[in-house]
């Protein structure tokens, strides 16, 4: 809170001593690159006081001709032409501190919240650090990892409008895409290798990539990898780089894990950080609405309409919800789209850039377009669900009230959740504004409360996930309470009835235990084995029941069952002829062909025998 007060103080004096300080408007291309043009056109007016230690306290402010430029940070005339030329003059903080370290040559670790321009503050010293050399066949220069395939396009774009006075090209290996293309690529030589982890592994696999000669390894959204489960993955593909290379670090947040990661991959790096871990841009506008989980949906159209939306992310945690929230919102009339992991890489792409190009209003998304993503303008931003993880809320607002534009994010929850939004709070250190919808059923504090306390999780909690309208036979139906009541009742006489109309053999005389028997011992085993039998004969099984009604009919209807299956028989004999023997009706020709018999040879005649 304290360098909050500091930075509004700095902001006011530059304001007085000279008019020129004031923060550029949006529309004003005098701004600083980002991950894209929109983000990239940020002020550092508008970013808030740096807390890291690595950056130097400024103890005046800065006019507007003394602040960095491009040029003046250490970058080549063809990139700053390329800069300036999409409408970038002034780099923001973590550009202007990281830059200039990796073209030293030095590792860096950078911790930003997002929207700050994360993705130029590598892509440009990159440029300027590969030009001049050449890739051989499948030997990239440079790896760069992402999580998403939508990031990692996002990045290429960037290698394209930031590189294009430079002779240097890029390969993209992400899912959904022909193998067959990007392995054409990679034999011709690529500069910079943008890849998700799993597409790069098979090529790997395959023989078509090799990472020896890898000198600048970028690993972008480390803590998306991590929740992704990457990081089996990202551990392997480091091991098979050279261990003499520059590597690059960035995250939006810096748990423990992520630490551990960048001890085990970085060399004496330079910390950067121009923002608290996981802190919300000062630009956004935040609220939190509770309902019932059944007016959810309706809560989330009356807020579409009561806000003056341009375009908008609604973000669902299961991708079957996103489908289901896509086909209501579009039931009801609403310009909307959907974006989730198990679409087809082709549909996605072509969904999202409808969203950019505005021809939908509405995008209902999974996490998949939380982190990285850069859409120009966009206004609102609806958590429909609240994320199960808290720095996922950072990631999600963040895609709104980029580049010191103002954004609006409303979250909706249930009581369910408030374990989820407590969680979040404490993330960011400030409690989310309430807000009421008019029309709707509130949520008491008490069941707030109770969720709070209760050691259950989800839906199928007490009493919020039902209407009291409906108690009374909403729907033709009784009230819960009531029907278990109901149900209840007749269960108590059920065994009465069940005695009722129990057969006829629970009333025959029970057995006496053969011990009791006097003559049990003594009578021999052939009456032993007598009396079961009759027993069961007493309760005829089906058989006997069946052969007992045989004998009551005439001798010609009892053999009906044996003629019934003659007749099966013969109607198979109809269908399928008679009994073939041998060959049947077509005999070979050739054997058709007598054989003679071979004569015996005579036998020779005894030899005469003289009589003596």
């Amino acid at each position: 809170m304290k360098l909050n007060e500091n930075t509004e103080v700095t902001a006011a004096e530059a304001v007085q001593a000279d008019p020129q300080t004031l923060p550029v408007p949006p529309e004003t291309p005098e701004t600083a690159p980002a991950e894209t043009a929109p983000v990239a056109e940020e002020s550092v007016a508008a970013e808030p006081a740096p807390v890291a230690e690595e950056t130097a306290p400024e103890a005046a402010p800065i006019a507007e001709e003394d602040r960095a430029t491009f040029d003046s940070i250490g970058l080549s005339e063809e990139i700053v032409k390329a800069v300036t030329e999409s409408g970038y003059r002034h780099p923001t903080p973590i550009q202007e501190q990281a830059i200039p370290q990796v073209l030293m040559g030095r590792d860096v670790l950078g911790c930003a919240q997002t929207g700050t321009g994360k993705t130029a503050s590598f892509v440009l010293p990159m440029l300027d650090i590969l030009t001049g050399s050449r890739a051989k066949a499948r030997m990239p220069r440079s790896l760069i990892l992402e999580p998403t395939r939508e990031l990692a396009l996002q990045v290429a774009e960037n290698f394209e409008k930031y590189g294009k006075y430079l002779k240097l090209n890029h390969a993209l290996l992400i899912g959904g895409e022909s193998m067959n293309d990007q392995r054409d690529v990679l034999e011709k030589g690529v500069d910079v290798l943008i890849a998700t982890p799993g597409r790069l592994l098979d090529l790997f696999d395959r023989g078509r990539v090799l990472l020896a000669d890898c000198k600048v390894l970028v690993i972008d959204e480390a803590d998306r990898m991590l929740d992704m489960g990457f990081i089996p993955d990202v551990e392997r593909i480091v091991s098979m780089l050279p261990p003499l290379r520059q590597t690059l670090f960035f995250s939006a947040t810096m748990a423990p894990e992520i630490r551990r990661l960048a001890d085990a991959f970085l060399s004496n790096p330079k910390e950067i950080s121009v923002a608290p871990p996981a802190s919300v841009a000062t630009t956004i506008t935040t609220g939190l609405a509770y309902v019932q989980p059944f007016d959810k949906r309706e809560a989330l159209r009356r807020l579409i309409r009561r806000e003056q939306v341009t375009n908008a992310l609604i973000f669902c945690n299961r991708k079957i919800d996103v489908d289901i929230l896509y086909k209501s919102l579009k039931k009801h009339g609403f310009s909307v789209g959907a974006l989730h992991g198990d679409m087809d890489q082709s549909q996605r792409f072509a969904t999202l850039n409808a969203f950019k190009a505005d021809e939908l209003q509405l995008l209902v998304c999974s996490d998949v377009a939380a982190r990285g993503l850069d859409i120009g303008g966009l206004s609102h931003v609806f958590n429909f669900d609240v994320p199960f993880h808290s720095e996922d809320y950072v990631h999600r607002i963040g895609r709104t009230g980029r580049a010191g534009r103002e954004g609006h994010a409303y979250t909706i929850a249930t009581a369910d959740d408030a374990k989820n939004v407590a969680a979040i709070e404490k993330l960011t250190g400030k409690p989310i504004p309430l807000l009421d919808i008019e029309g709707l059923e509130p949520v008491t504090e008490a069941e707030i409360k109770e969720a709070m306390t209760s050691t259950r999780r989800g839906r199928g909690r007490g009493g919020t996930a039902r209407r009291p309208d409906r108690r009374d036979g909403g729907r033709g139906r009784p009230e819960r309470g009531r029907r278990d009541a109901q149900d209840r009742a007749p269960r108590a006489e059920a065994p009465e009835e069940i005695a009722a109309e129990a057969p006829v053999r629970r009333d025959r005389p029970e057995r006496r235990p053969r011990a009791e028997t006097p003559e049990g011992r003594e009578a021999p085993r052939r009456d032993r084995d007598r009396a079961p039998r009759r027993d069961r004969d007493a309760q005829p099984s089906e058989f006997a029941l069946r052969e007992a009604a045989m004998r009551d009919l005439p001798p010609r209807d009892r053999e009906a069952p044996r003629q019934d299956r003659d007749y099966r028989n013969r109607d198979r004999r109809d269908d399928l002829g008679p009994p073939v023997q041998g060959f049947g009706d077509l005999v070979p020709a050739f054997m058709l062909i007598p054989i003679p018999r071979p004569r015996r040879a005579a036998a020779p005649a005894a030899p005469e025998v003289d009589a003596a």
